[in-house]
């Protein structure tokens, strides 16, 4: 019962990012990350936080995807709004789908770093606990996430980072 509930924490939190009218509750968002997670076969967990990081990677798809459902509607996009952890000057309303393809782009570009951003705020770990999931000094993954910061921030201003990849 434990994990149920450090997951719809998790789910409340991603929750809590999106517009205020959305759909999915954190209870139905918990459900889908455990039906996804059992058609992956026998996951070999490493460790509680690599369940947990692989969960909130699950949750990140499931939203994209909702979103990218609500936008196939011809309605507008999801909206997550960036805390001050993943991007200067947050505090701005960004489309989700936008989000999901500049992290793409990270994680092709610098698949370290992307790892480090799902891990840090889509997983809610702290910059000790992704060095530990990830084996890296603890300084390596600040300057990463820094460096990966900035690097969204460049992309998501861009003209086109609202509109949809092609």
């Amino acid at each position: 019962m434990q994990v149920y509930d450090e997951l719809r924490h998790l789910a409340g939190s991603f929750l809590r990012r999106e517009r205020p009218d959305h759909k999915l509750q954190p209870t139905a968002l918990v459900h889908e990350v455990f039906m996804k997670l059992s058609r992956s076969g026998n996951p070999d967990w490493r460790s509680r936080k690599h369940f947990f990081a692989i969960a909130a990677r699950a949750m990140r798809q499931i939203l994209v995807d909702h979103a990218r459902g609500l936008r196939a509607q011809k309605r507008c996009g999801q909206t997550v709004t960036l805390d001050e952890a993943l991007v200067a000057g947050a505090g701005r309303d960004l489309d989700l789908l936008a989000l999901d393809a500049a992290l793409e782009k990270l994680a092709a570009a610098f698949p370290e770093r992307g790892r480090i951003v799902e891990l840090h705020f889509f997983g809610g770990l702290s910059v000790a606990e992704c060095a530990e999931v990830l084996g890296l000094g603890e300084r390596t993954v600040y300057r990463q996430l820094r460096s990966a910061k900035a690097w969204l921030q460049s992309v998501l201003d861009e003209p086109t980072a609202s509109s949809p990849p092609k």
